[in-house]
């Protein structure tokens, strides 16, 4: 494992200086604003148990230098497995650069991190990380009182629009009617952004936990066919055309020790 790719994974990079003051502006608004999404794949064999292994012998120290929503997931269901996603939080771009120097200077991950690049392989193969931006309508992620007794599944949806202006379209359905139906069906997504860096963009990606594959199931079904949403989404295509042009569905189990259950 490469001590940089992971520092840049989970706790930031130099290039987010380079965004622009104008999308830090609006990040500023929310207490959580931006939040990384990183994924590290892996090939069949012991590397998952590896990476697990090492991600939770450090989460006292991501707990610490991680102010915002932390959550640390297996794929189950993608285009890639095995693999893990963490996601991170954070209020701004100061924060997750203050947040990368405490990674580069903390002796006991330093440690850690040289311990495993003197093994035999490294706990993961690549990494990719995408840079999210908050909307206006995301809640705050609020972690459960207590562990379900049945580990939740959480599901990530990646919708595609080919322009800024149907993105605009696609996040004006959303924070309408959208999300007043989806609530009414049984979704309940935890978070609304949009992609500053990454792939596919421009983007809106959101995170649904859900209780099971069943309920997942009865609520995408009951989402389908309700009148409403048929009627909102003639309405959509009729005025701005097909707004989101490609999905991507990832479902996630999240581990033992993630603080997001």
């Amino acid at each position: 494992m490469d001590r940089r790719s992971f520092m840049h994974g989970m706790g930031g990079a130099t290039m987010l200086s380079a965004i622009g003051a104008s999308a830090q502006a609006q990040g500023s608004k929310k207490k959580t604003s931006l939040y990384r999404l990183g994924f590290y794949y892996m090939r069949q064999g012991d590397q998952g148990a590896r990476m697990n292994k090492f991600l939770a012998a450090q989460l006292p120290l991501l707990k610490k230098i991680i102010p915002g929503p932390l959550g640390i997931f297996t794929v189950f269901v993608g285009p890639h497995s095995p693999a893990v996603v963490t996601l991170a939080g954070y209020s701004g771009f100061a924060e997750m650069e203050a947040a990368t120097a405490k990674f580069q200077n903390d002796p006991g991950f330093q440690k850690a991190v040289a311990e495993m690049e003197e093994g035999a392989e490294p706990p993961y193969d690549r990494a990719d990380v995408v840079l999210l931006q908050a909307t206006d309508y995301s809640p705050e992620i609020v972690p459960l009182r207590e562990k379900p007794k049945t580990a939740r599944i959480f599901e990530l949806r990646v919708y595609h629009s080919p322009t800024q202006k149907q993105l605009r379209a696609l996040h004006e359905r959303f924070s309408g009617a959208e999300i007043k139906i989806f609530h009414r069906v049984g979704v309940h997504p935890i978070l609304y952004t949009s992609t500053l860096i990454g792939p596919n963009m421009p983007n809106l990606t959101y995170l649904t936990p859900f209780a099971n594959l069943a309920e997942r199931e009865k609520a995408w079904d009951a989402f389908g066919a309700d009148p409403e949403w048929i009627k909102v989404r003639k309405e959509s295509i009729d005025r701005a055309g097909q707004i989101s042009s490609q999905i991507s569905i990832t479902l996630l189990k999240p581990t033992d020790y993630s603080p997001i259950q």
